[in-house]
Parts: structure tokens; sequence; C-alpha cells
């Protein structure tokens, strides 16, 4: 049997509609594929720059690990961020780089949802990954803040605390506002800002290391508290496919982005590793102090208070970094799914002077808001379920896509054939199932009424289309047939 590919138009410099047709003496496969208006090409993402934004959705420094050694003793948080990645991080940033060079588009994952299984799980995906970033967005001025109340005590807690959450987070957003380009190159200066004095530290630290202290599993009667330890390699690990949304906005996607998404993978977990090694084999304190923000603590150990406060800084920078990669995600993954007629025209607004989606930076920054008042873990466990609902549904939209159109032009292709590529997914797939698994109460309630919501915004969105309440841009494979 001979097929072949009769049209293949993926070409995101366009606002037309084209179709990939593919051919056999049996049958005709039609892949809608809707390209969408972008960014003129000098104010593009180049690989630079979009490294470090990728470094930014992801990590962002060491800030933030510390809870795995307190939750399971110095030998099991280093085992988990060496192993971790190769389960997770890997495919997750393999299967990204396959579907975003595929189908490029600021919709990112609801268009391979949408691709795969149709509209009602493009809008669920949509939903729920969008809740995931302004969840995540709410947790990076607390971590910020967190940093900063050891240097001045009065934001401990109270009013101080509260105006400094706000005014941080609406800066950041007017940050973000000026345009992806400049968050871009920001992201490079604060990621070699906030990266330098961890650096420093596991230099000087290496003569005092004592390699024994690797091994502890923990001091005598402090529990293993798994739900934190898991918890924690997940938040640091996981948000490899949240660059996708900005497809539409990177400089040639189909070869910028895989270079960008190993690069940063090894920038990653280097960034994890080596610190972390450092200061528990050079620092013997009580485990409960690994809060987070120990690695501050552990700077002054180890080398004084100037690398302390060095770190301290570097820790507001960094949550800096991951606040405005997060929040351009989430902003244009709304201009991404106003353009592929999933959410009404307005929501694609950008603006006159900066070309960003100003709506989707307003909505991500309120919701945000709303949530930054909860408490640090529940966040981090609310973003860690949601996030597992989108990523199951991610894993088999990939696979999916792989048997439904075996013969499309993948500009970048996982080297495996489909039975492989099922272990590969099965293996991210049962830590996501143990990690919702372990949820508490509170955070199956949250994220049961916010799957909820987004079910019912799929319906209300149907029904406003059909009735013609909103405007909605043409799309020729409407999303609500």
């Amino acid at each position: 049997m001979t097929q072949k590919i009769e049209t293949q138009n993926l070409d995101l410099h366009t606002s037309t509609m084209t179709t990939a047709t593919i051919k056999s003496p049996q049958t005709t496969q039609h892949l809608p594929t809707t390209t969408h208006p972008t960014t003129p090409k000098n104010h593009k993402l180049t690989l630079i720059p979009l490294i470090f934004l990728i470094y930014f959705e992801v990590a962002g420094g060491p800030y933030g690990e510390e809870p795995a050694v307190k939750a399971a003793g110095p030998l099991l948080a280093i085992l988990g961020f060496l192993i971790f990645p190769f389960i997770w991080s890997v495919p997750e940033a393999l299967i990204t780089a396959e579907l975003s060079t595929t189908f490029p588009g600021n919709g990112g994952f609801v268009i391979w949802a949408d691709k795969a299984f149709g509209p009602f799980w493009g809008s669920l995906m949509g939903s729920w990954k969008f809740l995931t970033g302004v969840i995540n967005i709410a947790s990076f001025p607390v971590l910020c803040i967190s940093y900063l109340e050891k240097i001045f005590p009065i934001l401990d807690s109270g009013v101080p605390r509260k105006l400094a959450i706000l005014g941080s987070t609406l800066f950041l957003s007017v940050v973000n506002y000026t345009g992806l380009t400049i968050v871009g190159y920001f992201a490079v200066a604060l990621g070699v800002i906030s990266l330098a004095p961890f650096i420093i530290m596991s230099f000087i630290a290496i003569p005092k290391i004592h390699p024994h202290r690797w091994l502890s599993l923990g001091q005598k009667g402090v529990k293993k508290d798994w739900n934190l330890f898991f918890n924690t390699l997940f938040w640091n690990l996981n948000f490899w496919d949240n660059v996708s949304t900005m497809a539409g906005e990177v400089e040639n996607p189909r070869k910028t982005f895989p270079e960008a998404l190993f690069s940063s993978v090894v920038f990653t977990c280097l960034g994890y590793i080596i610190p972390l090694m450092a200061v528990t084999g050079a620092v013997a304190v009580d485990q409960r102090d690994w809060e987070t923000g120990f690695m501050a603590n552990a700077a002054e150990i180890i080398s004084g208070r100037w690398l302390k406060f060095w770190i301290e800084i570097g820790a507001v920078l960094s949550a800096i970094g991951l606040f405005e990669a997060q929040l351009s995600s989430s902003a244009f993954q709304i201009l991404g799914m106003a353009e592929i007629s999933f959410l009404p025209k307005f929501f694609g607004l950008r603006s006159k002077w900066f070309n960003t989606p100003w709506v989707g930076i307003v909505l991500s920054t309120a919701i945000s808001l709303g949530m930054s008042y909860m408490d640090f873990q529940d966040i981090i466990s609310c973003a860690n379920f949601l996030y597992s609902l989108g990523m199951l549904l991610e894993f088999a939209s990939f696979l999916w896509l792989r048997r439904k159109y075996p013969l499309i032009k993948r500009p970048y292709r996982v080297p495996m054939r489909l039975p492989l590529l099922v272990i590969m997914c099965l293996i991210p797939c049962g830590f996501l199932v143990f990690i919702m698994a372990i949820a508490t109460k509170i955070v199956y309630l949250i994220s049961g009424l916010m799957t909820i919501g987004g079910i019912g915004w799929y319906f209300l969105m149907k029904f406003c289309k059909s009735k013609k309440l909103l405007k909605f841009n043409n799309k020729v494979d409407d999303t609500y047939e």
C-alpha cells in the first residue's frame, strides 16, 4: 500500500486555514490545521532567551528544593533529583518538542488535545492548564516574600506581608505587559545573577564536604513525609510543556524548540543537584531545619553572611523570573485559545504599544492574586493535582496523534515506535496517579470544583457561540461542532 501526503502547510506566518490530506487506496484523512497571527519577526524569541524562559517555567534555581531533604533525608532527596528527571522531565520535554513542532501555535497543549479527541477535551485541557498556571503564579510572590522576610522580619505576617504580595504581583504584571522579547532577555539576566551565588557556594563547600552525609536516610525521630517529598520533586521539575503556548512567538520554532528544551533539561538538572550535594555534604543541621529558604542559611554557614544575603536577593530575582515566565505562558494560552475559537475574540486582544496579550495578563493576574493568600503547600498541591490531570490527557493525546496521523510531517520526532512510546509514557503516568492519590481532602475539593467549573465553561462557550451572544474568530473546523 502506498501513501502520500498531498498537502502539508503548517506555516505560522499566515492567518489562513490549510488542510493536510493523507491519501491511501481505501481512505482519505483530513487534518485541519489552524494557523495564527504572530508577532513581527524582529520581535520573536530566539534560542538563548527561550532556553532561560523554559528554565524559569520549570525551575529558576534550587530555591524550593529544600523540603525534599526535610521530608525524606539527604540520600532520598539526592536520588530524587537524580532519577526523577529521567522518568519525568525527559519524557515530558520530548513530547513537548514533537507536538510543538508538529502543531505550532499559541494554543499549545489545547491544540494537541483538540486534534486528538475533539473540542470538549481541548477545552478541558485549557481549563486545567490555565488554572494550574495561575495557581503556580500565585506561589512565586509567596516564595519571594518567604526569602525577603529573613532580611525584613516585618514581612513575616499581617498587613505588611499582604501588601508586599499585592504590590509585587501588580508590579511584575506591568513588566510582563512590556513584551515577551524584553521578558526573555530579562530572564537571561535573572538566570545568571540568581545562579551565581550557588555556583560560588558549591565551590567553597568542596573542602568541607563529608561524603558519608549523602548516605543518610534521615535522622532518628523524624517521620518521612512522602506527600511533601513527591510534591516537592514534582513541583520543581515539571511544567516543561508550558512554553508550547508561546510557539507562535518563537523564531523558527521547528528548529529552536527542540534545542531549547534539551538545553534547559540539562541546565535545570545540574542547577538542582550540584548545590543540593554541596550543602548536604558540607552542613550538618537538624533535618527539620530544611524549610523553604534554608539554602540561604546554609550559605552563611559555609561562607558567611555576604553569601547568604546574595542568595536571598537571588531568590527574589528567581521568583521574579518564574513569575514572568509563567504569566507569559498563561497569557499567551488565553490568546491562543481565542485565536482557535475556544474563547471569545475579546480574549485575544493585544496591546497596541507592546503587542502583548493584555486581556490574558489581566485575567491571569487577577485570579493569581485571589490564590496567593492560600497556604504555600496547599498552593503547590493544588497546582500539582490539576497539572496531573492535564498531563494524563497530554500523554494520551500524544500517543493517539501518533496513531491517528502516522504520516504527518513531524519536524522533530521522538525516535521510538508506538509500543515503546506507550512504555515511555506509562512510567510518568503512574507517578501522576500516585501524586493524585496522596493528595489531601482540601486539594480534592478545590481541584474537583475547578474541574466542574472547566466543564461548565465549555458548555457555556458552546451555548454563547450557537446563539451568537459573543463574537468568536471564524474557524472552518468549528470548535463546537
